[in-house]
């Protein structure tokens, strides 16, 4: 039986950013996209029996290599960041952190020199507490010393996260280490666990003090490799996006954390699922995976330009979703152009359904809060099909995947005879 959803009706959001004070480092005024180790490679350290895959210097600097070689770079990832497990168990005797001896020989200034001299970016990881989430040297009672450190050793990204720390601690002790962070004159964007930790606590976060602090933060659960973490982070997302999406904005964003695409637990129509939703989050596109063995297919969506260009859309504003029922969502993310009063948009239309046989979804533009009467011109972002100039009247129909997406732009059409002719709705 074919599935055919036809929606009659969707409350228009209206899309508001809370301009408050937010962190002002001048970084990542979009999200920032790069490569992180954790989710693929986790804590192996076994680089005696598995030496191609053990955290170690020379994992980070072929995974540089490959961003440059294979295209990642030219499309905008930039980041090489290290993750938990690159440390020694104990501090030196006066007190400073010391990289593995054994996988990081060089030491993380040559491995960051190494990178710098590709043209990208060195992150390092790092834990508010006593220890790291792994076990290793935490920053507590170090904070001024390992700033420093950072500083000395070229850091431009520092992720700190909350293991062994008290959460009602946890704004002040980031606030400070922010500070301190700033005061060592490098500039290095600063990647917050703190929210995480006070929701499972039980603690409203205070995202005032986080966008002051932090150019970007976890709310929830770490990424695993499966469809089941996925859809939560989604859902998560979505449920509470009246309390999160306002925060989001150039120089400061939610982290819904890593990209697992092309790894072991997502089919192809959900790893495109997985990156056209993180680009409507507006999320930073840190990937976790092996460059080395990615499949063709799951590398495609990786570079898809056009839904990258959606996630580092300068407006920064977050998408939300704005149609949830039996299965089907509908989410939606202004972004420029804007003609007179008009955004254009992207959409994204999943299926969240499992019934063995795609969906059609049918709406009309003016159904998603598309209102100029000039038009706009749509264009399927994965298949690469142009529709034209589609108007407010005009329904659109998508047939998606169980568990897949279609996602489109939809951009404000300016008669190029006539720049400045606008048309406008003024009520619905």
């Amino acid at each position: 039986m074919n599935q055919c959803i036809s929606i009659f009706y969707i409350t228009v959001i209206v899309f508001v950013t809370e301009y408050t004070k937010a962190l002002e480092n001048g970084l990542v005024r979009t999200p920032p996209m790069g490569w992180l180790s954790w989710e693929r490679f986790r804590c192996n350290t076994d680089c005696k029996n598995d030496p191609d895959n053990c955290i170690s210097e020379r994992l980070f600097q072929v995974m540089a290599d490959l961003l440059i070689t294979e295209g990642y770079a030219a499309a905008g990832y930039e980041y090489v960041n290290v993750d938990d497990c690159w440390l020694e168990k104990h501090r030196s005797p006066n007190g400073q952190l010391i990289a593995d001896r054994n996988r990081f020989p060089s030491g993380m200034r040559a491995l960051s020199d190494y990178i710098h001299s590709k043209g990208l970016k060195f992150g390092i990881y790092e834990d508010y507490g006593n220890y790291t989430c792994a076990g290793y040297p935490g920053i507590i009672g170090h904070q001024y010393e390992d700033a420093r450190l950072f500083a000395d050793w070229k850091v431009d990204y520092v992720k700190l996260d909350g293991c062994y720390a008290f959460p009602h601690e946890m704004e002040k002790g980031y606030s400070e280490f922010q500070d301190i962070l700033n005061k060592t004159g490098r500039p290095m964007v600063f990647s917050c666990s703190w929210p995480v930790y006070q929701i499972y606590a039980g603690i409203r976060p205070n995202y005032t003090s986080i966008k002051e602090n932090c150019n970007l933060w976890r709310n929830y659960d770490d990424v695993q490799d499966s469809w089941v973490s996925v859809e939560s982070i989604i859902d998560y997302y979505g449920n509470n996006q009246d309390l999160i999406a306002p925060n989001s904005g150039p120089g400061h964003w939610n982290d819904p954390d890593m990209l697992i695409v092309g790894n072991f637990g997502l089919s192809y129509d959900q790893a495109k699922t997985q990156f056209a939703i993180w680009s409507i989050l507006a999320a930073p596109l840190l990937m976790s995976v092996d460059l080395r063995t990615i499949r063709p297919e799951f590398k495609e969506i990786l570079l898809n330009r056009k839904i990258i260009a959606v996630d580092q859309d300068p407006l920064g504003i977050q998408g939300r979703r704005i149609y949830k029922h039996r299965g089907i969502e509908i989410w939606s993310r202004p972004i420029n152009p804007i003609v007179g009063t008009f955004y254009s948009y992207a959409i994204a239309f999943v299926n969240r359904r499992a019934d063995g046989t795609p969906s059609d979804i049918s709406v009309t533009l003016k159904e998603l809060g598309l209102i100029s009467l000039n038009g706009y011109v749509v264009e399927d972002l994965y298949e690469n099909v142009d529709y034209g100039i589609l108007y407010p009247s005009t329904k659109i129909k998508v047939k998606v995947n169980p568990s897949g997406v279609v996602m489109l732009k939809a951009e404000v059409y300016v008669d190029a005879k006539y720049p400045n002719s606008y048309k406008y709705v003024f009520s619905l």
